[in-house]
């Protein structure tokens, strides 16, 4: 028995499909096959505003969504009528997108007279590497960086998973993009930070990194950020002949807190394998260190494809199809629906 999953997210400013097949629900190890997605970036539309405009957000989703869902089928040269199950992302993330994207799924299902399912998003981005060349096996640590989250996990299988530290303000993703903000790269602001910090010297500014003694694995990175506007104001008109630098600097800091603190968690837990997964992710500099100081430990690092590493259909495709097939979760022909913008990961089962 198989099972053709379309996945469909829209949380925030990106628009996904995908189509994931499950082979045989019988074999539990088997890695289920991502046949096709397709994204649209709603960064154009936002740059104008400095950043993300919930309503804009939302229309454009509407807009998206069904010729991103023509594309996929297109593409697999698969039939709707063959899909199995729709899933959606069901939160966290903006409300009005959120809705946009379990609407489509329960009209789509309740139309085909299939099944729906409705996923966590940062249990799509965590599971998402299992979508690579090289997926990793159960346990290991997870090292979740996308936008608005920063979390070290501890992961025992689909739906085990322990919180071992989190952001108490400001998540990775913010850092980068406030302070990109402060010195003026517009939106979005992390790609652009980091790209501008190849060009500078990453030890011209002494920036702290907050929270890196403090015994436990939680992040903060607000006063990360007041450091980099204290340093830009200070900067004055030296600023724009400084900005590299500063932008090295900071990118700095923020990946020499997520390596040391990762490092920290295989220590506390004897684990010997690392997952990181989210936007933050396809940070150069946290690739290259995290590769370096887990490669002395001989501790394996597992990460999503580039492309997949923002929100994506294929994430949340993929997170059904494991959730299924590890027997946490039944899809049900039920399409009654709502959205959950706030839903702590730990919480699921």
């Amino acid at each position: 028995m198989s099972l053709l999953i379309l996945g469909i997210e829209s949380s925030c400013d990106e628009t996904g499909v995908a189509l994931v097949r499950l082979q045989d629900l019988s074999e539990g190890g088997a890695v289920p096959t991502l046949l096709s997605h397709a994204l649209h970036s709603q960064i154009e539309m936002h740059q104008a505003y400095g950043g993300v405009v919930p309503e804009l957000a939302s229309r454009d989703h509407i807009r998206r969504v069904l010729p991103l869902t023509e594309a996929v089928l297109a593409e697999s040269g698969q039939q709707l009528a063959d899909v199995d199950v729709v899933a959606f992302t069901r939160g966290p993330g903006l409300a009005g997108a959120l809705l946009v994207g379990a609407g489509v799924a329960c009209a789509l299902g309740a139309a085909l007279d299939k099944p729906v399912l409705g996923i966590h998003h940062l249990e799509g981005h965590l599971l998402s590497p299992f979508l690579s060349a090289d997926p990793p096996t159960f346990p290991f640590i997870a090292l979740l960086v996308s936008g608005g989250h920063t979390q070290l996990m501890r992961v025992d299988g689909v739906g085990a998973y322990e919180i071992l530290g989190e952001t108490i303000d400001d998540a990775a993703g913010e850092a980068f993009d406030k302070s990109a903000k402060l010195m003026g790269l517009g939106y979005p602001g992390g790609p652009a930070l980091s790209k501008l910090a190849l060009e500078g010297d990453p030890q011209a500014f002494k920036l702290p990194r907050p929270l890196l003694h403090s015994g436990d694995l939680d992040f903060s990175f607000a006063g990360l950020k007041t450091a980099v506007l204290t340093q830009a104001r200070k900067l004055g008109d030296e600023l724009p002949a400084r900005k590299a630098d500063l932008a090295a600097s900071t990118e700095a800091a923020i990946v020499d807190v997520l390596v040391k603190k990762t490092l920290a968690a295989l220590k506390q837990t004897g684990m010997q394998r690392v997952v990181v997964a989210g936007g933050v992710g396809a940070n150069r500099l946290l690739r290259a260190q995290l590769n370096a100081a887990c490669a002395k430990m001989k501790v394996r690092v597992h990460y999503p494809e580039l492309h997949l590493c923002t929100d994506n259909g294929a994430m949340i495709a993929m997170a059904a199809a494991m959730r299924i097939q590890s027997g946490r979760e039944q899809p049900v022909a039920h399409y009654a629906f709502d959205v959950k913008p706030r839903w702590p990961l730990d919480s699921l089962a």
